[in-house]
Parts: C-alpha cells; structure tokens; sequence
C-alpha cells in the first residue's frame, strides 16, 4: 500500500510541476525570452547578413561590374520573376521583378552583370539606362 500511495504522489507532483509551467502560455505571454523577442523586432536578414535595403543598395553600387549577376542570384535566389526583355546591354537584357523589395533588375546574360536598378514595377527602361 505505501507503494502505490508514494508513487500517486510522484504522479500528482510531476503533472503538478507540469501544469505550472503551461500556466504562462494559457494567460496569454508568448513564451519567449527576452533575447527572442528582441530578435523578432530586428529588420530581416538572411544567410547573408544583409537586409535587403543593403542588398539593394549594393547592387547599385556594382552595377555593371564583374560579379553583380552572382551577388542578383545569390541575394535574390527564387524571389525574382521576368517580366520583359528589352535591347540594351550585349544584345539582349531581361527586366527582373522582385515583389517583396518592389524593385525591378535589368540583368545582360551575356557579360552576367546587372546593367540598371530602379523602384517599382519597369518593364522598359530607358536606353540609355541599359547599355
């Protein structure tokens, strides 16, 4: 008998001390430390380090230069969407569409650069934005 009287008691006290600490989450906090909480107001980054205000601003800084094609791949990778092709650049240039950033990329294919970068929604831009 003092068994089972010993091992309701561990029961009561283990579902006890488990129940209490649900308790926070019924009354409404949502449970995270305050380093937590601090990360979730911060501005988004990713794997880069960057937000996209500074992505954006570093590749108009390296417009037309070696490498901005692959900094416009790995920065953009599966969020930008082609929405027109125009003359300029070594012939041909595909106009880029980011929608999170609302910034469209004119990128040459051939030389693998980003040729213009400009706020909105461009399916054309000026000729000699892109050359």
């Amino acid at each position: 008998m003092k068994l089972n009287s010993l091992l309701a008691t561990a029961t009561l006290v283990g579902l006890a001390t488990v129940s209490t600490t649900s308790i926070p989450l019924l009354h409404g906090s949502n449970g995270l430390q305050p380093a937590q909480a601090q990360t979730m107001m911060m501005p988004a980054m990713d794997a880069t380090g960057l937000t996209s205000t500074q992505k954006i601003e570093n590749l108009t800084q390296h417009k037309g230069k070696f490498g901005s094609g692959d900094e416009l791949r790995r920065y953009f990778f599966g969020d930008l969407e082609p929405i027109s092709v125009q003359p300029g650049g070594a012939g041909m240039v595909v106009n880029l569409y980011n929608k999170a950033n609302n910034v469209t990329f004119a990128y040459c294919s051939t030389y693998d650069v980003v040729v213009a970068v400009k706020q909105g929604k461009v399916t054309t831009f000026a000729p000699d934005e892109v050359k």
